[in-house]
């Protein structure tokens, strides 16, 4: 009940003091290039319920939205308001709004396609018990430079020991990376098991309804 209080009111709060540099940076990206504002996918939720998540569009509107995630700035599918959102984190913000709705929360496991969590076992599967989060245990202390494999265990780690207190702290060391270097940003790897590689990618074993529902807008 307090973690749910202290989303709705940091995500209240945000959005009402983000408004307009989020309006304006909507704006530069439709301007950017042709497409929409924000980026639209279908994700694995709290007990894998599956939602929307929104981000601003970094990419190019014609390119996979399945395919796997830039692993540097140099990408030619990122645009260049795209790679500064995404090196700074602020094509995220949107999921404020996902916040306010209950899909998720400020700290927490990242959201994640529905094809990665059907991977998992059922100890794994633990990571699905909260909502996924805007920044999460694994974000703030590794990021792009770890593997999958470590990211569940720091994600399992948070949702045994999760905590208003413990939620701050992830939520200034966040702020902390983003004043500090951007390539951490990028996915260096995404397992080290070559099995895992192809659930990198949401096309690959995503249901067709899924991705008929997944869209930009």
């Amino acid at each position: 009940m307090l973690k749910r209080i202290f989303d709705i009111v940091g995500a209240g709060f945000g959005l009402l003091l983000l408004a307009v540099p989020l309006l304006v940076l909507g704006l530069l990206v439709r301007l950017s290039s042709p497409g929409p504002a924000l980026f639209r996918q279908r994700r694995a939720g709290r007990n894998g319920k599956a939602f929307t998540m929104l981000k601003f569009r970094t990419m190019r509107s014609d390119v996979d939205p399945y395919g796997h995630s830039p692993h540097s700035g140099e990408d030619p599918r990122l645009t260049r308001i795209g790679r500064f959102l995404r090196e700074t984190s602020v094509d995220e913000l949107p999921q404020l709004l996902n916040v306010l709705a209950g899909h998720m929360s400020l700290v927490g496991p990242r959201p994640l396609y529905e094809r990665q969590a059907a991977e998992w076992d059922e100890r794994q599967r633990h990571r699905l018990d909260v909502r996924p989060g805007i920044t999460g245990y694994a974000q703030a202390y590794g990021r792009g430079e770890l593997p999958i494999e470590d990211k569940i265990e720091m994600d399992l780690h948070y949702v045994q020991n999760m905590g208003l207190l413990m939620d701050l702290r992830i939520l200034l060391r966040t702020v902390r990376n983003l004043l500090g270097s951007r390539d951490r940003v990028y996915e260096k790897q995404y397992s080290r098991e070559s099995r895992y590689e192809s659930a990198a990618s949401g096309r690959s074993g995503a249901p067709e309804e899924g991705r008929q529902s997944d869209r930009q807008a």
